[in-house]
């Protein structure tokens, strides 16, 4: 214990002791006690050993009054005083108003996530998926105009095609730029003869992916069943996958774009090399529109 923190201490209970006693029991020299009683500091520097734990109640029990944090902080952290101290300092360090302050409540889709818990993963357990059964999505950083500039990229891949069903680039990972790549993978699956109804997107519990634009167009206007991850990239490793590949394969294109508009058409080149002639290796060695071509009508 600090010297400041006996001084305190002794003030505090300065009146029920004896201070000959306190000053015996803290082993503060009566000099130096003295010299603190001469030096007065204010009321908030005499008790500031006390602030961290007296902020640390206030946001943990925020229902909690000046009398209940009392017994919090004798209890609870060790620090024995009286109840007219902590309820000045409250007043002194404006507690009352970390009190007041609420964390935000979760929406309702959060709600619902958080209710269904592990069930939210709609991939999870899959054992045979058909082609454009499950559709994989995520934001991904591409570095541009020499590494000086950055965007925001967002591919829709499907399960076992590998097709690329949709795309979007923008500056900012927003909803907006979800909805455009999603619109995009929409006139791809109609091509294919795809009914929307039933199919799979999933992803992780980005606020974009929460948010109740994105959520109410897939959901509500489109029929398809939204799936969360639990665990961020780890139970979405297709994208990632997916991600990882694009990135290192064009790193140099995406390099030598110096324009945003000069970014999205090298990343719609190469989505449609992507799609048309690159090989990968789970569809045999073909190229995903020439995969899909040798499968029977989904229509």
């Amino acid at each position: 214990m600090s010297t400041e923190e006996k001084v305190a201490l002794a003030a505090e209970v300065q009146g029920s002791h004896a201070v000959t006693s306190v000053l015996a029991a803290l082993e503060l020299p009566r000099s130096t006690w003295y010299y603190h009683q001469n030096h007065r500091v204010s009321y908030t520097e005499k008790h500031a050993r006390l602030k961290e734990p007296l902020e640390t109640i206030a946001r943990e029990h925020p229902e909690y009054g000046y009398r209940r944090t009392t017994v919090e902080l004798t209890q609870g952290h060790g620090y024995h005083v009286n109840h007219k101290v902590v309820q000045r300092l409250h007043q002194e360090w404006g507690l009352p108003l970390i009190r007041s302050t609420r964390p935000p409540r979760h929406s309702g889709i959060r709600q619902a996530i958080s209710a269904a818990g592990e069930r939210v993963n709609l991939v999870a357990g899959e054992e045979t998926i058909q082609p454009f059964e499950v559709a994989y999505t995520d934001f991904t950083e591409l570095v541009y105009a020499d590494g000086r500039q950055k965007s925001h990229l967002i591919p829709i891949i499907d399960h076992t095609s590998k097709l690329a069903l949709g795309w979007a680039v923008a500056e900012r990972a927003v909803t907006g730029l979800a909805l455009k790549a999603w619109e995009r993978a929409k006139q791809t699956l109609e091509t294919q003869g795809v009914d929307l109804k039933g199919l799979i997107v999933h992803h992780d519990q980005d606020p974009v992916f929460t948010s109740y634009r994105w959520t109410s167009h897939l959901l509500l206007r489109d029929q398809v069943r939204v799936s969360y991850a639990l665990n961020g990239a780890r139970d979405n490793p297709q994208m990632e996958s997916f991600i990882g590949r694009f990135k290192t394969e064009n790193r140099s294109l995406l390099l030598d774009a110096q324009t945003l508009e000069e970014l999205r058409v090298a990343v719609g080149e190469r989505m449609d090399y992507y799609n048309t002639r690159r090989r990968h290796s789970s569809i045999g060695y073909q190229a995903p529109i020439l995969y899909i071509a040798s499968l029977q009508p989904w229509s």
